[in-house]
């Protein structure tokens, strides 16, 4: 099977409207950012988006925000980005705040095959409110659903041609665990290399996870916070 497609459109083949998408990335390390400008460029729109943060105004996914194709936000941190603010406060975005521990934990548990887990965290909040809860052990605990995607959209450093995939530093933070949790995993990667030329022991995850590939160029690194001081 091959896996590489020659566009990061191409990669997206079958995305619909009304889709839920697991996006990887923590702050703008580690984004899908060429398959994130081809989805706005296709026009999908009512998309559920499964992600740690929603980008910046003019970058990551605020570009599908300034086009208004998200309708709903699974997230824990979002406090880049003024379209994602204005569009929460005027009631045009739906979003579902998660900690981050547990975000983490209800899309490992999802590629894992476990509907749902007992989690102390959010117990007494509005994390909890309508969810079940239950006293194990003499301590409370809230029921936290496992997250299923119909995409993934995650972002490597290094392919093999199986999608073996390789990632660098903080990029490892969702995505590893994203690229499980998904029926189709589109990886965007910096560089292809030859079959065998990754060391099995260094693999971050298997190819057998991952459905299709794309090369990435251009890069930009953008930083979300630059804080300086006086020279």
């Amino acid at each position: 099977m091959n896996k590489i497609r020659p566009s990061a459109k191409d990669a997206l083949a079958g995305i619909a409207d009304g889709m839920t998408l697991a996006v990887g990335g923590f702050g703008l390390c580690g984004i899908p950012e060429h398959l994130i400008a081809a989805l706005r460029d296709s026009g999908v729109k009512d998309l559920t988006v499964v992600s740690n943060n929603a980008g910046v105004d003019d970058f990551g996914l605020g570009l599908l925000l300034q086009t208004r194709q998200i309708r709903k936000m699974v997230s824990s941190y979002v406090g880049e980005n003024k379209t994602f603010e204005r569009q929460f406060l005027d009631g045009s975005l739906e979003v579902e705040l998660v900690p981050q521990g547990t975000l983490a934990e209800r899309i490992r548990a999802g590629g894992a095959g476990i509907p749902a887990f007992f989690t102390p965290t959010g117990v007494g909040t509005r994390v909890a409110e309508g969810k079940e809860t239950r006293i194990i052990d003499g301590r409370e605990y809230v029921l936290e659903r496992g997250i299923r995607a119909d995409f993934a959209l995650i972002k490597a450093w290094k392919a093999d041609p199986n999608g073996n995939l390789v990632f660098r530093k903080t990029a490892r933070n969702f995505n590893p665990m994203m690229a499980t949790c998904a029926r189709v995993t589109i990886a965007e990667v910096e560089e292809i290399v030859p079959l065998g030329a990754l060391d099995p022991d260094a693999i971050h995850t298997p190819g057998i996870y991952v459905k299709r590939l794309v090369h990435g160029v251009a890069y930009q690194k953008r930083i979300e916070q630059r804080t300086t001081r006086p020279a």
